[in-house]
């Protein structure tokens, strides 16, 4: 038994605005506009973003950036041509560069002055960032995640997040995809290991609202 621990149990109780946060994961022009269903996607998170908002819950943003090519080292340089499509070293370009147009976070999730971007080179959004330092100092154990794309890094950054002691929420509806299939191998993957909270944009706003009815937000 542990002592002086409660175990939240339910979507609820794991949504309680003050120890939860939201992080809106690579919601860039460059990667929400090779999706199909960007738009929709797009307009769900936005919706909890909204509604997070509302409930004085904390949010946090990533961006995916890319080094110059002449900066990158074996491993870099692999990924770089696999994801790229070329045998070629040559013919890599950096794709992210933190000041370009396809690096800026689409205008319908643009951060407010008291929300906090962080710029990233790994799929982990804790791998090389202040994320983690920044939820541990505000005393928050449950992340709901949201963004783009679920199979390429937001799996990760939810294993990264269970790893790291944290309560992972996953709404999967305003979780974007390149590929359906590989998606559907990650959420299955996520239910099969257990500790994610896997649910949708109206069961994860539904449940923000019981704690303002509450007066809990």
């Amino acid at each position: 038994m542990a002592v002086g621990r409660t175990v939240p149990r339910s979507l609820e109780e794991i949504v309680d605005p003050a120890r939860l946060a939201l992080l809106v994961y690579d919601m860039q022009v460059g990667v929400v506009s090779q999706l199909v269903d960007g738009p929709a996607v797009t307009a769900r998170v936005s919706e909890v973003l909204a509604a997070a908002r509302a409930a004085g819950v904390r949010v946090f943003f990533t961006r995916h950036t890319t080094l110059p090519v002449r900066l990158l080292g074996g491993g870099g340089l692999r990924t770089a041509m696999s994801w790229q499509r070329t045998e070629e070293v040559d013919a890599l370009v950096s794709t992210f560069p933190p000041e370009a147009e396809p690096t800026r976070l689409v205008p319908e999730v643009a951060p407010r002055a008291d929300e906090a971007v962080f710029d990233k080179l790994a799929m982990s959004a804790f791998v090389g960032t202040p994320l983690d330092f920044a939820l541990r100092d505000a005393g928050i154990e449950g992340l709901a995640v949201v963004g783009v794309a679920l199979e390429v890094g937001i799996d990760p950054t939810v294993r990264h997040a269970l790893d790291l002691g944290y309560l992972p929420v996953l709404v999967t509806d305003a979780c974007g995809r390149g590929n359906a299939a590989a998606a559907e191998r990650s959420v299955a993957q996520l239910t099969w290991f257990g500790g994610t909270v896997l649910t949708d944009t109206a069961g994860f706003t539904a449940a923000l609202a019981k704690h303002a009815t509450d007066g809990k937000g």
